[in-house]
């Protein structure tokens, strides 16, 4: 929890005081919206909120400054949206992770955001109590998706399925190790870094490193398209 409010959008905000604290930045072109989600947030005490932002470009300058654990994006905002901001902030600071919250069901503004490397995606119909659960979520390395939108997601794939006319057929994985592997096929089961280091034996740091070396070598940009990659050759 943050020993004094954050600061205004635009303004350099207080530097996290706690170090074991969830680093967070929430970004949100409307004013109250985003008060009321810091307010909610800056009460935890397991939470550290380092500012807000009203813009994709402040998003994107105050992302690199400060490098949060997590950042809470909304989908549509004027100049560079949300999911372009996603897009740059990775290139500087890829282990952060996003929850886009969106006021559009639209299953391409899924897609793009899955694609750019968010890992919650959500209507804003949530409840900003709910919020620092989802926050808590993201952090320890989970996925989460409003129930509405995963519903088309499955449906995307099965139709994907449906035109390939056949069943994903096991293909080889050359360029991972054998632990990467491993790894690959325990994170496509919605297994965090924490679940994945006890089940394999080794330290979270170590499953860390793996992640974004697969990632890196399967050339996708978040752990839900590593999971696709994985079920779509058969590892899991």
């Amino acid at each position: 929890m943050s020993p004094h409010p954050p600061a205004p959008a635009g303004l350099y905000p207080v530097p996290a005081s706690d170090p074991e604290a969830i680093r967070v930045l929430v970004v949100d072109d409307h004013a109250l919206f985003r008060r009321g989600m810091v307010s909610v947030l800056d009460d935890e005490k397991d939470i550290d909120v380092l500012g807000e932002a009203g813009t994709g470009e402040e998003a994107v300058r105050l992302a690199g400054e400060l490098r949060p654990d997590v950042i809470i994006m909304d989908v549509m905002m004027p100049g560079a949206g949300g999911i372009d901001a996603c897009q740059q902030i990775r290139r500087t600071t890829p282990d952060t992770r996003f929850i886009m919250l969106t006021m559009s069901d639209e299953e391409s503004d899924l897609f793009d955001a899955l694609k750019a490397g968010a890992t919650g995606y959500l209507l804003k119909e949530i409840g900003v109590t709910d919020l620092a659960g989802v926050v808590r979520q993201i952090a320890s390395g989970r996925s989460t998706v409003n129930p509405s939108m995963a519903t088309k997601l499955i449906g995307e794939f099965a139709e994907l399925a449906k035109q390939e006319n056949t069943a994903p057929q096991p293909q080889a994985v050359p360029e991972l190790t054998p632990r990467e592997t491993e790894v690959l096929r325990l994170l496509a089961h919605s297994l965090n870094n924490r679940e994945i280091g006890a089940r394999l034996f080794i330290t979270e740091n170590t499953v860390k490193n793996h992640v974004r070396n697969l990632l890196e070598k399967l050339q996708v940009h978040s752990r839900t398209e590593a999971a696709i990659y994985a079920v779509r050759s058969g590892l899991a």
